[in-house]
């Protein structure tokens, strides 16, 4: 089994979870829930997770899977551990109201380390995808493909910040701390979600940092960045499973940003 073969399958789950889930968006019937952690859980997202695990179960069915709405399954794979990690609509608040910012995540670990996905944002006309020696690259509206690098900005009087949630950081105690950064830079704005780190892959933003997120808020947000040149970490040390507070950069500005945090 090669990247380019697991890559494939990938963007194949990702042809999937998109059908179903623009066929859902701005849906008069769309049916929503709200979970114990209180946050907001559609049809779709339970629909577009049901059909990739059953397309898995299909074409790996050795493999592991952690998903969002129905937990993990456990492969019988006897050589390297490999796991899916799917969040089937990260942004379901935005899916929810209409708003065109959500993606469909869809990640490959193996042995522990994530090592390609992709991001599928239909709503938007948008893909994004990272293997090994494939590198990180990107699917504009009108079908053309380029490569991803992030920015090469040095300084932060001339970096843009996209934050996410100001109560979460407010939450977190750590609200100080980011009005500081925001003082020292260019421009702040929270774009939200997985589209934030696509920009940052892309070179339009250059520091990225939110909190309260989960493993399949975060895998397929990894490679992505990191083979377009970036660096992914926790907010307060090196990144781990249990992580829930990250900071993405172009990797220039990471240590200065890194230090402002703690």
């Amino acid at each position: 089994m090669t990247h380019r073969d697991d890559l494939a399958l990938a963007l194949e789950l990702a042809d999937i979870a998109d059908a179903i889930s623009l066929d859902r968006f701005r849906a008069q019937d769309l049916h929503v829930e709200t979970k114990p952690d209180s946050s907001p859980v559609t049809d779709a997202d339970r629909s577009v997770e049901q059909a990739l695990k059953a397309k898995l179960f299909e074409a790996r069915p050795d493999d592991s899977l952690i998903g969002e709405e129905f937990g993990n399954t456990n492969g019988s794979n006897q050589g390297p551990k490999r796991t899916w990690i799917i969040d089937p609509i990260d942004g379901t608040a935005n899916f929810m109201r209409g708003v065109p910012v959500w993606a469909s995540l869809i990640a490959l670990s193996i042995d522990g380390r994530v090592v390609l996905s992709v991001v599928s944002a239909p709503a938007l006309g948008r893909r994004w995808w990272a293997a090994p020696e494939i590198g990180a690259w990107t699917r504009d509206i009108d079908g053309s493909e380029r490569i991803l690098k992030v920015s090469a900005i040095g300084d932060l009087q001339h970096a843009s910040l996209s934050y996410n949630n100001l109560q979460l950081w407010d939450q977190s105690g750590q609200l100080p701390e980011l009005v500081e950064l925001s003082r020292k830079i260019w421009r702040t704005r929270a774009y939200g979600d997985f589209y934030s780190y696509m920009l940052l892959a892309e070179g339009s933003v250059d520091i990225v940092t939110e909190h309260d997120l989960k493993i399949y808020d975060i895998a397929a947000l990894v490679p992505i960045v990191e083979l377009a040149g970036g660096k992914f970490s926790a907010l307060n040390g090196p990144l781990t499973e249990e992580t829930s507070s990250v900071l993405a950069t172009n990797e220039k500005l990471h240590d200065e940003v890194f230090a402002v945090f703690n």
